[in-house]
Order: C-alpha cells, then sequence, then structure tokens
C-alpha cells in the first residue's frame, strides 16, 4: 500500500533562491529512488516562507531508506542550515471507509 509523506518547512523569505536551489536537487535525487512515485511543492498563501512537499511512495520502507540515506541526509543539512529550523515530516496511508 502506497504512502504519503508530508515534509514542512519555514524559513525566511530572503533565502528562496538557494532555498529553491536546493529543494530541487533533492527532487531530482528522489525521482531516482526505488518505491518514488510522485511529489508535489505546495507554499502557503497565508504564510509564503512556509513550504508542504507531499511525496507518495510504494511503502513506508521506501521512504525510511530514502530518509535515513547519506545522500538526503547531506542535501536536508544544507536546507536546514539556511532555514535555521529542523524539516519536520510525516507519514500518512490511506484509509479505506
Amino acid at each position: 500500500m502506497s504512502v504519503q509523506v508530508m515534509s514542512i518547512r519555514k524559513f525566511q523569505i530572503d533565502k528562496i533562491e538557494k532555498l529553491n536551489s536546493l529543494l530541487g536537487e533533492l527532487s531530482s535525487h528522489s525521482k531516482k529512488q526505488p518505491g518514488y512515485i510522485s511529489r508535489e511543492t505546495l507554499r502557503s498563501l497565508e504564510n509564503p516562507g512556509e513550504y508542504l512537499v507531499r511525496s507518495e511512495w510504494e511503502a513506508a520502507e521506501y521512504w525510511d531508506k530514502w530518509l535515513h540515506s547519506k545522500e538526503r541526509r547531506d542535501i536536508q543539512g544544507k536546507i536546514d542550515s539556511i532555514i535555521g529550523e529542523k524539516t519536520f515530516y510525516e507519514v500518512f496511508e490511506p484509509v479505506s471507509h
């Protein structure tokens, strides 16, 4: 069963260019990972310095492997150092009604 991962980033708007470059790099690398399905980046209308990234993976195990990979951690470390805050992640699964 596929899972949806929500990543929330809050940052100062003056750092947008460097941040967008790193987010693009992270996106490019994630698309090459086993189990990757899709990714969408959303920006808050009320708080332009808040991004929500929704990614879909074939199973939580695929996301977990990518989450803990050195490649992702290195890029994420650069992102977190720019925004000055930690990125938060939460994994969701579909619910049948």
